[in-house]
């Protein structure tokens, strides 16, 4: 699954790329013309991972990875290729982390002379809005030209009509509820605004502790009325925690009065967007997330480690995270009687520590 790092020219989408991935992407004062999409894969942080870790000490330690695409930022002067480019790119993200501007630094140059949050998230936003409109309005009027819709057709009118009412609102598709025949009917169009999105403000250095930036309130009221979850960093910042030794980053959080690096939410952020959760996997060779989406069974959950263990499944083992660590082992958690046998059909829950019994 590709996450697309999306915004304006020069408001530090590689950067933050760069950061949550570990590549090294070229930065500056790229317009989009010339440039195509990075992309790499990031892990995503976990404490549970880090407390296994600690307690199992295991050869190899996996965490789970999503990727990223930072998709070169769109230029409004730049042209309808270039527009083009941009929403195609969108397009082939599952979701989106959205990059604002407010940081002020005359070194890198902005579009813009002034700083607006606001104004750049509804740009962005206005530009997915009308490439959404254009596909409703194409569909409604290839299924009006006939004179006997098929079922699916009719579901698809349907949830069309409820898009361009939504549309003409100015509001994102994924506000739209939608009946389970609907969704099936326009499940393979290529709707941009019905991606789950994360707003990520790159901000000054004091703003990630104080949390407040020029229009904080409006983006604020803005990513709660699109129903999407708001980080804000301070690229900077980030790029200083990265060269330091674990220890050091602790105490450097401690000092500017922040919980916790500001990539690491980025990170967990956009997993969620995803639909996506863990489960574990503990032994003395390696301690492992696996990602699957929620409400997979345990048996699909299996096969993500194999696809032999998924057709000979038996049982799942499943001790709950909390109760591993109480226990202190597999074994001791069997003996406390923590550990429990569950069938093909459990659905299975964020931080389940699992080991599946199969026969092939």
């Amino acid at each position: 699954m590709k996450i697309g790092i999306i915004g304006l020219p020069t408001v530090g989408k590689t950067t933050l790329f760069n950061l949550l991935t570990g590549a090294s992407a070229e930065t500056g004062m790229f317009f989009g013309e010339d440039r195509e999409v990075n992309l790499h894969k990031a892990p995503v942080p976990d404490e549970r991972i880090d407390q296994l870790t600690t307690l199992c000490n295991p050869k190899k330690v996996t965490y789970a990875k999503i990727e990223f695409a930072d998709i070169p930022g769109l230029n409004p002067d730049a042209g309808k290729e270039a527009n083009r480019k941009f929403l195609s790119d969108v397009q082939d993200a599952e979701a989106l982390v959205h990059v604002v501007r407010a940081f002020s630094d005359p070194s890198v140059p902005f579009i813009y002379e002034e700083l607006n949050p606001l104004r750049d998230l509804e740009q962005i936003h206005g530009e997915l809005l009308l490439a959404d409109m254009a596909l409703v309005e194409t569909r409604l009027e290839r299924i009006a030209e006939n004179k006997k819709p098929r079922p699916e057709e009719v579901y698809e009118q349907s949830a069309l009509k409820k898009y361009q009412a939504a549309l003409e609102e100015e509001m994102p598709l994924s506000a739209v509820e939608l009946t389970e025949q609907e969704k099936a009917a326009v499940y393979s169009l290529s709707f941009l605004t019905v991606k789950p999105m994360v707003i990520v403000v790159n901000c000054d250095e004091d703003a990630p502790a104080s949390g407040e930036f020029p229009q904080s309130q409006k983006v604020r009221a803005y990513a709660e009325a699109h129903g999407a979850p708001l980080v804000v960093v301070s690229a900077k910042i980030e790029a200083e925690i990265n060269t330091m030794d674990p220890d050091d980053r602790v105490e450097f959080l401690q000092e500017l009065g922040i919980d916790e690096p500001g990539l690491g939410k980025v990170t967990k952020a956009a997993y969620a967007s995803l639909g996506l959760i863990s489960f574990l996997t503990v032994g003395k060779d390696e301690v492992r997330a696996w990602p699957i989406k929620q409400g997979t069974t345990a048996r699909k959950a299996a096969g993500k480690i194999h696809s032999d263990i998924e057709r000979g499944f038996i049982r799942a083992e499943v001790v709950k995270f909390t109760d591993f660590i109480a226990a202190g082992s597999i074994e001791e958690a069997q003996k406390q009687g923590l550990a429990r046998l569950e069938p093909a059909d459990y659905i299975m829950v964020d931080g389940d520590i699992v080991n599946f019994r199969f026969n092939v």
